[in-house]
């Protein structure tokens, strides 16, 4: 199944319906660039401080992948700059998410791949990186990223998804993303969302039956409004 870019909070609404967990990005991580919105399978990595794991993990990532990079949170260098999300880009890499932070920051907004992070920082790292074999995964605040997830990611935030019920996920997502579309189309054309719900209807439903909800009456009417 190939990985439709859908905003992330069609994603959450459909993960809530399903009752499926999910796990977010930390909200502290921003999107350097405004408007983008991504998805692929994950490719992860852990930084301890040297750029080979990094160009490893491109070297072997599918095409579309986004790469997920855990520097431990930390604030005292950056572990991306611009020659690494160049040859990411040029490798056919969707995105880049780092728990950590970048640097090179007007030439990373001149290549343009979508990259959220903590921040910049103007130092690279500066330790004496371990020998040993890379971590092919990443820890975001204590939640594991493995090459089994799927990433989502816009303005409002990067969702990591896993294999379990996945596809009906995605399917879910994608309906309640072209209901909100038409809604948002009608409402342009001039019919406000309170006509299209029949928000009066529910207002007397719930007067008459005050266990009934919105949720309820939308099933009820065959419509849709997640916010």
């Amino acid at each position: 199944m190939s990985i439709p870019a859908l905003p992330t909070a069609a994603v959450a609404d459909a993960a809530v319906r399903l009752g499926l967990p999910i796990r977010s990005a930390p909200t502290t991580l921003v999107p350097l660039l405004a408007g983008t919105v991504f998805a692929g399978p994950a490719s992860p990595i852990t930084h301890l401080g040297s750029v080979d794991v990094l160009l490893e993990t491109i070297d072997d990532a599918p095409a579309g992948a986004v790469m997920v990079v855990d520097n431990g949170g930390r604030h005292d260098e950056a572990c991306v700059g611009d020659l690494i999300a160049l040859e990411a880009k040029l490798a056919g890499l969707s995105a880049i998410v780092i728990w950590g932070r970048h640097r090179d920051t007007a030439q990373l907004r001149e290549i343009g791949l979508p990259l959220h992070s903590l921040g910049a920082n103007s130092f690279g790292p500066r330790r004496v990186p371990p020998a040993g074999t890379p971590m092919r995964s990443a820890f975001f605040d204590g939640s594991a990223v493995t090459d089994a997830d799927w990433v989502f990611g816009d303005d409002d935030g990067v969702l990591f998804v896993g294999p379990d019920r996945r596809d009906e996920l995605i399917d879910l997502a994608a309906s309640i993303l072209a209901t909100e579309s038409a809604q948002s189309e009608r409402m342009s054309a001039g019919t406000s969302l309170r006509d299209q719900v029949d928000f009066a209807g529910y207002r007397a439903k719930q007067a008459a039956d005050p266990t009934m909800t919105l949720r309820r009456h939308l099933v009820e009417q065959g419509g849709a409004v997640e916010t």
